[in-house]
Order: C-alpha cells, then structure tokens, then sequence
C-alpha cells in the first residue's frame, strides 16, 4: 500500500496543487475511520504516513490494566511494560499493529473516501482559484460544443459559455484561444460551474477598460454603454476631450468589436 500511497501523493501534489500534509491527513483519516468501523471496530487507532516513502504505520491506543477486560481497548501491565518499560497502570500506551491487519475491507472503504475527498479538494480550489477574478477578462483554449454551450479550458478549470452569452456569427473552433468576461461561478452537484459570457455589454467595456489607453489612464472615461443583446457593435457615450475620444475611437478596432456610435458628453 506504501507505493499506492506514495503515487497518489505524487500525482495530486504535482497535477493538481493538493498540498502533501492535506492529502496525508486525508488519507489517514480515511483509514482510521474505515478501520474502526470494521475489524478493528471498538478499537482507537493512531495511524501515520511517511511524506516521503508513503510508509503507513498503525498503533493501537490501549489503557494499561492489572486485569484485562476488552483486548481491544485494554493491555495488560506486564505486557504493556515489554511495550514501553515503566508503563503504569490507567496510562494510555500505543502498541503498533501490522497496517495489514486493518483489513480489505476497510482499505476498499478508505480508498473511496479518499477519492470523495479528492474530489472536494479540486471542487473548493477551483472555487478559490476563480472567484476573484467575477467580472474581469480571462483566456482560455475552446475544447468542445455540447447542445450549443461551448466549453472552454482556462487551464486549471473547465468553464462553460451558454449559448446566449456567444455571439451570433462568431465561429469559435477546437483549439482557438479566445477571451471571455466571467461573469459568475454557480454552484452545482458536480461542483462550481463557470460561466463565460461574449454577449455581454461588461465583455466589451472590460476589454476597453484594459487595452485602451486612454480609457486606463483616465484620459477618456466611458460615461454610458450600451449593446443590443447578441449585437457585435456599442454605443458609447465618454467623457473627455475631443484628442482623447477620437483616440478612442481609433483604438476601438483592436478591441475586438465596433464602435457603432461615439458621442462626447461635456461637463
């Protein structure tokens, strides 16, 4: 089990950023718990693991007494002190037990926990990872098309653009970069969902907002907006002078739309 143990450390530290100590004290725990309910059932366990070989060791916390009652949960004095010498009577020692004898079953048992677990990691990380970033311009590489949503790979994530957040007449193909605003992250029994939006007006303002110098730099600021649902031209109605919002218009063709209307509006 050792190298088991070992593999699936390995794999989640490096391919999916699951710290080590988080996936050790999940996996003990699994064991412990699934090993107390089976043949070691009444029994108190301490298990650990090696972080660097995967080794597990097992100890049974049993109370040192002068008369036996429950061997599970109880050891003698004379053999309690061949264990730890100067062990006295109502201490609490660790005898250590072959990890083999935790049983089949409760190794079955554990290795489904562990992969429940496994997957509630991913779940709250991918959470993590995303949730700062509501509302702002991501990239990511187009995968595939399910019943008209697109499903995109933002690398540590799946994420997926509904069909009425996509924009009439624009082709997206397997393998094409494109970048999509994030407009929320929606919980659902499979986890966080994603959803990705190039219909919406936030879209277009947040691409003028980054690439745009003189939306940045305060220069020209954008007072209204306006998209038609689904419509690849804007109206914008900015706040500058007259040098900053012809720079703007200028600029709007490298911000992957078209300026439909450009209005200045005075103080």
């Amino acid at each position: 089990m050792s190298s088991e143990i070992l593999s699936v450390l390995e794999y989640m530290e490096k391919e999916k950023g699951i710290p080590r100590a988080d996936m050790i004290s999940t996996i003990a725990n699994a064991l412990k718990t699934a090993a107390q309910k089976g043949v070691n059932s009444g029994q108190e366990l301490k298990i650990e693991i090696n972080p660097k070989n995967g080794q597990l060791h097992a100890w049974a916390v049993m109370k040192v007494v002068d008369s036996v009652s429950n061997p599970k949960t109880e050891i003698h004095v004379e053999k309690a002190q061949a264990v730890k010498p100067g062990a006295l009577i109502g201490e609490m020692i660790e005898k250590e037990v072959d990890p083999s004898t935790l049983g089949r079953i409760a190794a079955q048992t554990a290795r489904q926990a562990v992969m429940q677990r496994l997957r509630q990691f991913e779940k709250d990380r991918i959470y993590d990872d995303f949730k700062d970033q509501v509302g702002n311009i991501v990239t990511g590489t187009v995968r595939r098309r399910e019943r008209n949503d697109l499903f995109v790979d933002l690398g540590k994530a799946e994420a997926i653009m509904p069909a009425k957040e996509q924009v009439p007449g624009e082709e997206y193909q397997p393998g094409e970069r494109i970048r999509c605003l994030l407009m929320e992250i929606q919980s659902s029994p499979r986890g966080p969902e994603i959803i990705l939006s190039r219909a919406s007006p936030k879209f277009v303002r947040r691409l003028f907002e980054l690439e745009v110098t003189e939306v940045a730099d305060g220069t020209v600021k954008i007072e209204a907006f306006a998209r038609e649902h689904g419509c690849v031209g804007v109206q914008l109605h900015v706040f500058g002078n007259n040098t900053g919002a012809r720079a703007l218009y200028q600029r709007a063709g490298y911000v992957e739309t078209s300026v439909t209307m450009l209005k200045r509006v005075d103080e």
